[in-house]
């Protein structure tokens, strides 16, 4: 039997009320917030996130594949997933694959995933999606549109959740789109969407998969249905006989926002935080078709771990105090360069040789002296011990901000700039910058986590590394 055997999700802690967005416009009040992505964050260190939180406890050395959807991957020509395992330290022998272009990429995924794991081509496969879609300013998608990432890890043993039947089902429509080369997404009239398009493709595509496999609304504990917004969902769960307060998932549209292709996937994180042994979930994506899974809670949901999935990353936030402050993160008003020199093109020689140290942020540990350190070296700075070293991975080790500084010179799109040197429990030290942070608060003997960012785009070239930012509840 194949199931899912972890889960995990990431809610970027930036938030923007929808009442903002409007102020800014000369709008009416709308409800609601969503989240916002930082200006160093992209569908790659979203994913990272999610994967991180999915995977803890679990042997990484078991997982070996890792199916990627998005559709704002970084790159139309270098694979995303490759950069995620790198970061994530996963088997160098695995299988990587990215699944783009719709929003049923995070579902296609699994689908992927679960028909691998029951070939046996692969022991554990990680799945995991996200977004960071745009709408025009001043427009609904603008208002519609949050980001976030989530994963689910498959397997066949210690189910959490066993995935008794997969349903699939193609429809060509333009109802949302974005052609190549351009930013924000386009869609048709709502009218049209909403009968030809999300209304008819859910109630079919769900109403085959209970026939065909002889189950009605009431033999489910939770719907869990991809929605551009509440309205349609409801309208669609009611249709099919589901009961809207207590079957149907909360797609997190006043609190989140429509994630996309990542939407479907948290909603199921959501449902799974809530999950008893024995329920029984629907859950069912959408985007240019549908696909519908039947997935069967088992009792080792209980021995499920401490995530921070859906509900921690939803009380753990901090609303952006103005519109314009998005529109900069986003690129989407330009602004007057710094007068200084152009930042360097980062050479591709350098970021290939740095994977371990940089990627996966590996520094080294003496044998003599037990000294871990950072960046790797040949000469310990304790007891001055040669080529005495094991690696030692700084990733997921919480430290203390020891000393900082605010850079109010260096060109940021967030200023000013926190440059912080952090020591790590249990040894170690490293300078790094600080994110999602309030400049106001930074201080020293902070609590403080490593998160994977961007550190700058030149050239063509996306420069990921790790930044710390202040513990997250």
């Amino acid at each position: 039997m194949v199931g899912v055997i972890g889960y995990g999700a990431y809610i970027p802690f930036h938030r923007l009320t929808r009442t903002e967005i409007s102020r800014a416009w000369g709008g009416p009040a709308v409800t609601g917030e969503k989240a916002v992505a930082s200006y160093d964050e992209d569908s790659v260190t979203m994913a990272v996130a999610a994967c991180r939180d999915c995977i803890k406890g679990h042997a990484r050395g078991k997982v070996d594949a890792l199916y990627l959807g998005s559709t704002t991957f970084p790159y139309l020509e270098k694979q995303s997933a490759s950069i995620v395992a790198t970061a994530l330290d996963l088997n160098p022998e695995m299988f990587t694959l990215d699944l783009s272009n719709s929003l049923r990429s995070g579902t296609g995924a699994m689908r992927l995933a679960v028909d691998a794991v029951k070939a046996k081509t692969v022991r554990n496969a990680l799945v995991s999606t996200a977004d960071v879609r745009s709408g025009l300013p001043n427009g609904p998608k603008e208002l519609d549109f949050g980001d976030g990432a989530a994963a689910l890890l498959v397997g066949e043993e210690n189910i959490i959740a066993t995935i008794d039947a997969i349903y699939s089902g193609k429809y060509e429509i333009h109802d949302f789109w974005r052609p190549a080369g351009e930013t924000f997404v386009r869609s048709w009239e709502d009218r049209f969407i909403r009968e030809k398009g999300y209304a008819k493709v859910m109630t079919d595509s769900v109403s085959n998969a209970l026939k065909r496999y002889q189950f009605t609304p009431r033999d489910f504990s939770k719907a869990v249905f991809y929605s551009p917004n509440p309205a349609m969902l409801s309208n669609v769960a009611r249709s099919l006989g589901f009961d809207i307060r207590t079957q149907v998932q909360s797609s997190l549209y006043d609190t989140v926002g429509n994630t996309g292709c990542a939407q479907a996937m948290m909603m199921l994180v959501a449902a799974l935080e809530e999950a008893k042994p024995g329920d029984r979930l629907l859950w069912a994506s959408y985007g240019d078709g549908c696909d519908v899974y039947i997935l069967t809670v088992t009792d080792r949901i209980k021995e499920m771990g401490n995530r921070r999935g859906i509900k921690r990353h939803l009380a753990s936030k901090k609303v952006i105090s103005n519109y314009e402050r998005y529109l900069r993160w986003r690129n989407i008003v330009p602004v007057e360069p710094a007068a200084r020199e152009p930042l360097q093109v980062p050479s591709a020689v350098a970021l290939w040789r740095d994977n371990r140290g940089g990627l996966a942020l590996y520094g080294v540990k003496c044998k003599k002296c037990g000294a871990p350190q950072y960046p790797a070296q040949r000469v310990c700075m304790n007891c001055k011990a040669k080529d005495e070293f094991e690696e030692y991975g700084f990733a997921d080790r919480e430290g203390k901000v020891a000393t900082f500084s605010q850079d109010n010179l260096t060109v940021s799109v967030d200023p000013p700039v926190t440059v912080t040197t952090v020591d790590f429990a249990g040894g170690g030290r490293i300078l790094c910058d600080m994110t999602d942070r309030d400049p106001q608060k930074v201080a020293v003997g902070m609590p403080v986590e490593m998160t994977f960012r961007e550190v700058r785009f030149v050239g063509g070239i996306h420069d990921y590394w790790w930044k710390c930012q202040p513990v997250r509840a």
